[in-house]
């Protein structure tokens, strides 16, 4: 009920006086004399109150007694208590117990009345917190890994398992697209530390210094620029969890800052001489792999052997493409509603096309794919002329063959003149300057990222 108040008062006079005072003031009021009244409305009736207002003596024992049965089987309330004699112990035991205040009676109206009004407010928006935090837990279970096939089976399976289990650290990896972020929000929504934040951060996307600077903070005057205190992003997942998105990427330097504060549970800002504690939980991803990297210099074994208590691979989609059947019609449902289309029937040459394609791009290419053609669908047939595939396997491997003989391939020694790390250098060196140095035409004529291609860019001093 919108604007329930529960009145728990033995004095007759008091008690009916609060139940018309707040009825005329837009309270659907109810009033009891006695806990054991109030336990059965709140717990066999499955009252709501917003408000409750309680006597701390009653003639069958304490309200703080009651409050303590009671907080974590019905819904959030905020509880007032009044006593006509109230020591120490028991205002502290009352906040300590999340009572909303403490007041002695005779207590004066007004203030009665801001502090209630105050205690709605704050039981509205904990109880918008807990339906957002159901509905988070609902959108992303386990089930929402879509597929039949035997590998999403075994995903599923181990992100239930996982949700479970008190982890410290995660290492989700997989192939770009393959739905590492979605991981990552079901292991967050299914744990107990579901109604404490998710902070998601791409170690990709930033600079070293300013990656350092959004993990752990700066004190004022830092650094040029910095003005103001920041709280990092470790501050801010406190009680929750960390999402740090292709961690690979992360300068080897600020690796073993992250690694300490993982150990120890604290780090200083910034700019900092104090230790801030904190409690959350890391779940990384990555797209590389991860050892090979670690032999190149280029990741700490000891960050990766702390991620990695727990390891979760996802399967490629050409890996699973039985899946197809599953992800196509929800797609297509999804963006029906987003785009107010009522796509329906997908032809068999759609189909056709959809298997064979090899998907590089996973889940994710698949989504963009169903979008664009849901968008420009005109009827409810999906439209198979706006997929857009390109060209098969087979296909791929002709232009290959043809391109090397238009003179794009690189002629390499292989009598031992010419070290590894220098072919690696030659190579992107040489398709930077046939692509004008763009990076996103190198990466894709090099059938990698542009992450990878800035990290080489910087590694050989291109």
């Amino acid at each position: 009920m919108a604007n329930m108040m529960l009145v728990i008062e033995d004095e007759p006079l008091l008690g009916s006086e609060l139940q018309r005072y707040y009825q005329r003031n837009g309270w659907e009021t109810m009033w009891v004399q006695d806990i054991a009244s109030a336990e059965k409305l709140l717990l066999e009736d499955a009252l709501e109150p917003l408000a409750v207002i309680c006597d701390m003596n009653l003639p069958d024992g304490n309200g703080l007694d009651l409050l303590e049965r009671v907080a974590q089987k019905i819904a959030k309330s905020e509880w007032v208590f009044l006593t006509g004699y109230g020591g120490v112990s028991d205002s502290v035991r009352a906040l300590r117990l999340g009572a909303f205040d403490f007041l002695t009676k005779p207590c004066d109206q007004s203030r009665l009345d801001v502090v209630i009004a105050g205690a709605a407010r704050s039981a509205r928006a904990q109880r918008r917190i807990q339906d957002t935090v159901a509905a988070h837990a609902q959108q992303f279970s386990e089930g929402s890994f879509i597929g039949s096939s035997s590998a999403a089976s075994q995903v599923r399976g181990m992100l239930k398992q996982l949700a479970n289990v008190p982890f410290s650290a995660l290492l989700i990896t997989g192939e770009t697209g393959t739905g590492k972020g979605l991981a990552a929000k079901i292991l967050h929504h299914g744990s107990t530390r579901n109604d404490g934040p998710l902070v998601e951060i791409n170690c990709a996307a930033l600079p070293r210094d300013l990656l350092e600077s959004e993990l752990f903070g700066h004190e004022a005057g830092a650094f040029t620029g910095a003005k103001a205190l920041r709280h990092g992003l470790l501050e801010q997942a406190h009680g929750g969890s960390l999402f740090l998105d292709e961690v690979g990427e992360m300068n080897v330097e600020l690796q073993a800052k992250l690694l300490s504060a993982i150990e120890e549970r604290k780090f200083r800002r910034l700019g900092g001489n104090r230790e801030i504690h904190v409690d959350i939980q890391i779940i990384a991803a990555t797209n590389q792999d991860l050892e090979r990297r670690i032999r190149a210099g280029n990741f700490r074994a000891d960050l990766f052997h702390r991620l990695a208590v727990f390891q979760l691979e996802l399967p490629a989609l050409r890996t699973r493409k039985e899946d197809l059947a599953d992800l196509v019609p929800k797609f297509i449902e999804e963006y029906n509603i987003k785009a107010g289309k009522r796509v329906s029937e997908v032809s068999e040459e759609a189909w056709e096309r959809l298997r064979k394609h090899e998907w590089p791009g996973n889940v994710r290419e698949l989504r963009n794919i169903v979008e664009r053609c849901v968008l420009f669908s005109n009827d409810e047939d999906f439209p198979a002329e706006w997929l857009q595939l390109g060209p098969s396997t087979a296909e791929a491997e002709q232009d290959h063959k043809m391109s090397l003989c238009e003179g794009l391939a690189i002629g390499l020694p292989l009598d031992g003149t010419m070290r590894l790390d220098d072919m690696d250098r030659y190579i992107i060196a040489t398709a930077l300057a046939r692509n004008e140095r763009n990076v996103t035409a190198t990466a894709r004529a090099l059938g990698t990222t542009r992450e990878t291609i800035r990290y080489r860019i910087s590694k050989y001093g291109l």
